[in-house]
């Protein structure tokens, strides 16, 4: 028996109309769907794809077992998460090896920050693994602005809110245009680093970029709660003829 392919399917930022062909074509065509989702939520990109799938689907909601339950640099994150992904690949992997395809949504791009990279270095090398692209979510938020997010030789740096705000000072302060995504509860503190870097006033926050729900505001303007997905962009002001 051949053995069926995982394939981590890129979905874009949110609009199923910025799914690439070959992304659409696999998930209408999917018979085996698996998708990340918190408990008890429907999962955001299992709602992208409302609609788009095959009647007789069978689906697998991979439910994660932790989330802002455990803090990050607790031991236990890391070993909770890593006992998660050890069994959705090996459950994976016994499917594939049964000669069925597996669809794997991803919201963004598979291989930027996405959580199918932990199910990818597990399964790789045991069973076949295509990976299809998504046009990021950072690249729909920048977007949503009108504005260019670089020019010329500007250097962008991608950070995430859950950093070291000391940290996110530096990084701030050595770049020309900036992407800052996993905001949520890390806003307060994004803020303070964006001041001491001079740079508050040029920031703009994008709330559920490419969704019919989009916000586009200043980052000054925004409320003290936002949505763990938003991103800040601040644009680059290099170069041009």
């Amino acid at each position: 028996m051949s053995r069926g392919t995982v394939y981590g399917v890129g979905l874009g930022p949110g609009a199923a109309d910025l799914m690439s062909v070959r992304a659409d074509r696999l998930v209408r065509g999917a018979a085996h769907l698996a998708y990340f989702r918190k408990a008890g939520r429907a999962g955001q990109a299992r709602t992208i794809v409302e609609g788009m799938l095959r009647a007789d689907v069978q689906e697998y909601p991979m439910e994660y077992p932790v989330t802002t339950e455990i803090p990050v640099t607790d031991p236990r994150y890391a070993e909770v998460l890593s006992g998660f992904y050890a069994d959705w690949a090996a459950k994976l992997r016994d499917l594939a090896e049964g000669g069925t395809d597996v669809v794997v949504l991803c919201e963004g791009d598979p291989f930027f920050y996405g959580s199918f990279m932990h199910l990818h270095s597990r399964l790789q090398g045991a069973v076949p693994v295509e990976v299809v692209p998504g046009i990021t979510g950072m690249s729909g938020a920048w977007t949503a602005t009108g504005k260019p997010v670089t020019w010329g030789e500007d250097v962008l740096t991608v950070l995430m809110a859950t950093l070291p705000e000391e940290v996110l000072h530096d990084r701030i302060v050595a770049t020309d245009a900036l992407v800052v995504m996993k905001i949520g509860r890390h806003l307060p503190k994004l803020r303070r680093a964006l001041a001491a870097a001079g740079k508050l006033g040029a920031a703009w926050l994008v709330e559920h970029a490419q969704m019919p729900q989009e916000r586009v505001m200043p980052l000054f303007e925004a409320p003290e709660q936002v949505p763990y997905f938003s991103i800040v962009v601040v644009h680059g002001q290099g170069r041009r003829p």
